[in-house]
């Protein structure tokens, strides 16, 4: 049995696409199941392939319905682990519960440690995501996580850009250190917006520490839920003379009411990964571009699999 013989690769029903794009890059075929609800709403899932002994990827990203989605991936895992899989990785493009990371005030839950003990209890082995909300989210594992970055393939993308005069601007004080990244890789100056938060949908962007008069704007965050916190800024921006702005996320969520927000502010153009499917909100965008992330997974997936570093892959571009 080669190497490719003996790796399974899954998809949930969250991002189907996304998951035959990375087994196209690997070169091995998708995995066959069948995920079907009972009549009371129950999920049910077979695995049609023979997985004894085989080291198996499951894709799911719990995006919208997040509940449903993380259910199910639980539920595939365990059905893995009944058919005598010899390894069950978890690949989560996107961790929706990342952003509970800790108790911000009194009586509430920290749910993305919930949802990481869930999937250790369920017998996953090892996770694999893009792009956490909250990096600390790692530590709450039990398990081996690799934490990947879709930096490279919207390096490449902004790169190929023909915009000499640009500056580099976090859209608040927790991504400096996103925003320091991509301004070592693409050059330019940066910038950081000092952000209010009203509540957990609406932002308010005061002021901007640096100059942006006359300069086109990369702005880069880790995901685009509401657009509150975007569309401020970028209000702010055009306010303070800036010629032009690019907005880019690793995900592109679009909960209601971004595409509102998003379509009534001034922005030159959207980008995002397809690390989760376009929403209806997402697809009315016309100035929304969406890069694919199969070959950073697929690379990922294959060195976890012949027992390589993950982390070599961030030494070069994709």
């Amino acid at each position: 049995m080669n190497q490719k013989e003996n790796l399974r690769i899954f998809s949930g029903t969250a991002n189907p696409e996304l998951a035959r794009k990375v087994c196209q890059h690997i070169g091995v075929p998708l995995g066959r199941a069948v995920i079907q609800p009972f009549p009371d709403g129950e999920t049910h899932v077979r695995v049609e392939d023979d997985v004894r002994g085989r080291d198996c990827f499951v894709i799911q990203p719990t995006c919208t319905p997040v509940n449903h989605n993380l259910m199910e991936l639980l539920i595939f895992i365990d059905c893995l682990h009944r058919a005598s899989a010899r390894r069950i990785t978890a690949v989560l493009p996107y961790f929706g519960y990342a952003r509970q990371d800790r108790k911000s005030e009194g009586r509430t839950p920290i749910s993305g440690k919930l949802a990481a003990n869930l999937l250790t209890t369920a017998r996953a082995d090892r996770i694999l995501t893009i792009d956490l909300h909250a990096e600390q989210m790692q530590g709450f594992f039990d398990i081996p996580v690799d934490h990947l970055t879709a930096v490279p393939v919207i390096t490449k993308y902004f790169k190929n850009l023909d915009v000499p005069n640009r500056v580099l601007v976090s859209p608040d004080l927790g991504n400096v250190k996103t925003a320091n990244v991509y301004a070592t890789r693409l050059g330019g100056e940066l910038a950081i917006i000092d952000k209010r938060r009203k509540s957990g949908s609406e932002a308010e962007s005061v002021r901007i520490i640096g100059d942006v008069r006359g300069k086109d704007v990369f702005m880069f965050d880790d995901m685009i839920t509401t657009a509150g916190t975007i569309c401020s800024a970028v209000r702010l921006l055009k306010k303070n003379g800036a010629n032009s702005v690019r907005v880019a996320a690793t995900h592109g969520v679009f909960a209601p009411p971004a595409y509102e927000r998003l379509s009534q502010t001034p922005i030159d153009e959207i980008v995002v990964t397809d690390t989760v499917p376009l929403s209806e909100e997402g697809r009315k965008l016309k100035n929304l571009t969406v890069l694919n992330v199969a070959s950073i997974l697929g690379e990922a997936i294959e060195r976890i699999h012949n027992n390589q570093s993950v982390s070599e892959i961030f030494k070069r571009e994709i």
